[in-house]
């Protein structure tokens, strides 16, 4: 869809996915603890959801704890897993309030059941809502998603289910954790890295990248039309190179 954004006509993506970097580092140049980073980032992933919606974008995708994180600090990856579980809690209220779809993609088991059973409910109750398509990647790494899928799909190869004949990209595709999203348009990754840490490998394919050195928790609604500014300006061409 094409919206006029301060006075210019912009294509605006239908999916972004956002790997939310720079909490840590937001928040030791205030000189306070990593955790305080991580609530700020959180506070802005509130409003960044309704900053997209408004914009125009229907689905949104964002990296918020990958399965390499449980390699941080102990104290850390349980406050965390606190934060989380506190986010959900209160996203159930915000979803139907702002007629939001919340899905959850990753390997669950390894989340306490607490936390599962609230994401369980969270994807029911706001299954029928109807606006921003909001996707949280929890312990989410995308080989683990391929693996996962490629496992699920051999099993049903050795029960008949599906032919080897029959294995396509689309097919693949099914048995993956983003199978009801279409592919992000574009890729944002704040703090100024510039890699994929393992984030949506087969889906991030045809996308375009947006490298920014803006820290996550100073990430707000100008710096989102950067991003679709920086995606308008490129020359998108598919079927080639």
């Amino acid at each position: 869809m094409k919206k006029e954004i301060n006075g210019q006509e912009l294509t605006i993506p239908e999916h972004v996915a956002i790997i939310l970097d720079g909490n840590g580092r937001w928040a030791k140049k205030r000189m306070m603890p990593r955790n305080y980073g991580h609530v700020q980032g959180a506070k802005t992933v509130e409003q960044i959801c309704e900053d997209a919606w408004n914009l125009g974008i229907q689905y949104l995708t964002v990296y918020a704890f990958s399965t390499e994180n449980w390699k941080r600090p102990q104290d850390e990856v349980s406050a965390l897993m606190k934060l989380l579980n506190n986010y959900l809690k209160d996203c159930i209220e915000r979803t139907t309030k702002n007629n939001m779809r919340v899905r959850v993609i990753g390997e669950k088991s390894r989340l306490d059941e607490k936390l599962r059973t609230q994401i369980e409910h969270l994807e029911e109750v706001s299954a029928v809502n109807t606006g921003l398509n909001f996707t949280i990647a929890l312990n989410y790494g995308s080989r683990d998603e391929m693996v996962r899928a490629m496992n699920r799909l051999a099993k049903d190869v050795t029960e008949d289910k599906v032919k080897p004949g029959e294995i396509t990209e689309e097919l693949f595709t099914s048995y993956l954790d983003t199978r009801e999203l279409p592919d992000p348009d574009l890729m944002i990754r704040t703090s100024g890295e510039q890699r994929l840490s393992n984030w949506l490998l087969w889906q991030l394919a045809y996308s375009e990248f947006y490298f920014t050195d803006v820290l996550w928790p100073d990430f707000n609604k100008a710096e989102l039309i950067k991003a679709i500014e920086y995606y308008n300006g490129r020359e998108r061409r598919f079927g080639g190179v």
